[in-house]
């Protein structure tokens, strides 16, 4: 978990010139890998933590994102697109957060993926006179001409200077302050601000092995294309939530009400170091009967994750359905194929992630969340009472049986 209210901005401005066959009609973070647009793919990664906002800030083609993203949430996380009417560089692009942006925020290039621990990131307390901090891995002649691709570290992981062998990754955290020293002009982040900040000693560093890659040239575009799935195509288990998750006491919108059930913690554990991605589809009538709000369910369904991330529990993603033939809020009355036993909550996320299906799975305890999930060829099984050695249980007999 986050230990304080943080926003993620993604930096999506530029024009992909070195790549332009590709970007010549779409923007360079649209480019898609494994059928899923890169951006989303740094999306999927970043939203399992507890950031407040992302805003992602857009130049070229900046409308194709926009279309895409804005006004629309991840994991429960809204999502705001700004368009910059004229070119501002990566430093000056950060002016467009003086009024959007209400707290410290770590910042990433939405042209570079690196999987590395955001908790250890951002676990050390930057010190009184620093602003900010970057995260640093060995210079591969990625870009052997930018400033910050000699970057060296001192014993207190201050970047000290420029005459050392490790680069920028693209992924910075920076105190909401530093928006009051940024200027409304095009000037760059990388060339510009950060190295004067280097001197100043106002930057900290943090030193990762973990892989990364970039996708602004078309040999990384390549390798991108033949390494990212590693990474990012993995199983997913998909929960239902109430019956499953917690004690299904009858339209549960309350914290003081759920009720986790047995070796739940464990099981979201067990499948997290297991690398399986945790999906919760759950029909959600008590919104369309009246019983709570969306709102509310939201609001709620947030602090079910800090919760969870407070015992180091990770959930990737949720799908909802607020609707039902028999609602008393009118707008909610219809019949929906989102609505298990329809099977689109499960599709939709089949579209936005990259899953083995052939190692996926569905728990849930009602005959309708199996009916969802024959619809969608996913393995299923009814809710046994104890999560820890159903999951045990189903991934051994998934990796080693492939059913």
């Amino acid at each position: 978990m986050l230990k304080k209210k943080l926003d993620l901005v993604l930096l999506a401005g530029g024009r992909g010139k070195r790549i332009s066959r590709f970007t010549k009609s779409t923007a360079k973070p649209l480019i898609k890998i494994s059928n899923i647009p890169f951006i989303k793919h740094l999306l999927n990664y970043y939203s399992q933590y507890n950031f407040e906002n992302i805003i992602i800030l857009c130049g070229y083609k900046g409308k194709l994102i926009k279309k895409l993203y804005n006004k629309k949430s991840i994991n429960l996380i809204p999502i705001k697109c700004i368009i910059e009417k004229k070119a501002l560089g990566t430093a000056g692009a950060l002016s467009k957060l003086k009024n959007v942006c209400k707290n410290d925020f770590l910042l990433i290039n939405a042209d570079s993926f690196i999987n590395f621990n955001i908790k250890t990131f951002l676990s050390n307390k930057l010190k009184f006179n620093t602003i900010g901090k970057l995260l640093l891995i060995k210079n591969t002649n990625y870009f052997s001409n930018k400033k910050l691709s000699n970057i060296k570290l001192n014993s207190i992981d201050h970047v000290i200077s420029f005459n050392g062998d490790l680069m920028n990754a693209g992924v910075y955290f920076f105190k909401k302050r530093i928006l009051k020293i940024i200027k409304k002009k095009n000037y760059s982040l990388e060339d510009d601000l950060l190295p004067e900040l280097i001197h100043k000693r106002k930057v900290e560093g943090q030193f990762t092995k973990n892989f990364f890659i970039d996708i602004g040239t078309y040999i990384n575009l390549k390798k991108a294309k033949n390494s990212l799935h590693k990474i990012t195509k993995k199983p997913a288990a998909f929960l239902d939530r109430d019956g499953v998750i917690n004690h299904d006491t009858g339209y549960v919108h309350k914290l003081k009400n759920f009720k986790l059930k047995k070796n739940v913690i464990k099981a979201i554990k067990y499948l997290n170091n297991k690398g399986i991605n945790i999906f919760i589809v759950t029909n959600q009538a008590g919104i369309a009967k009246g019983y709570f709000s969306e709102k509310s369910f939201i609001n709620f369904q947030k602090q079910i994750k800090k919760l969870l991330l407070k015992k180091n529990c990770f959930i990737n993603d949720l799908r909802y359905c607020p609707y039902h033939p028999e609602a008393k809020i009118i707008r909610y009355k219809k019949n929906s194929k989102f609505r298990k036993p329809g099977n689109l909550m499960i599709e939709d996320l089949k579209k936005n992630w990259d899953i083995d299906l052939s190692k996926s799975f569905m728990i849930g305890d009602k005959v309708s969340d199996m009916i969802a999930a024959k619809k969608s060829n996913l393995y299923f099984e009814y809710d046994q009472n104890n999560l820890l050695k159903q999951v045990t249980k189903i991934y051994k007999k998934l990796i080693f049986n492939n059913y």
